[in-house]
């Protein structure tokens, strides 16, 4: 029977690339720059929004919304300092990354701040005590 020619899905560490195993995130750039410390922010925080496992294709995917992200907040920096951006790309850039985000399944989830009934009495007393 021939071998099947199928490799395996997770090379050893030894074959994999510094990117492929973490050590490095952007290949070739210089990890202390402002730039990479706020895209490793960015992308440590949307993995961490998909609840820290991703899959590979969603970390592609949250590579490229971090890179639009800083691209981003640098055009809203030049913006504040009163320097001319390209609006029309700004605009692409930013329904991209808006479109990578659904994409990853990334919502604004409303947090329930209604006390519960023994904190609105704790509350009360505490403002009634106060008054008196």
């Amino acid at each position: 029977m021939p071998r099947s020619s199928a490799r395996s899905a997770t090379p050893k560490p030894e074959a994999r690339t510094r990117v492929g195993n973490g050590s490095v995130v952007l290949s070739g750039v210089d990890g202390r720059s402002l730039e990479a410390r706020r895209y490793r922010e960015i992308l440590a925080a949307l993995v961490s929004d998909m609840g820290g496992d991703p899959s590979e294709a969603q970390e592609q995917i949250a590579r490229r919304a971090a890179m639009l992200a800083i691209w981003c907040e640098g055009q809203d920096t030049a913006a504040a300092l009163g320097t001319p951006i390209d609006v029309a790309a700004y605009t692409t850039a930013s329904n991209a990354l808006r479109r990578l985000l659904e994409t990853l399944g990334l919502k604004r989830v409303p947090r329930d701040i209604t006390p519960t009934l023994a904190e609105y009495a704790a509350r009360r007393a505490a403002e009634k005590a106060q008054a008196a």
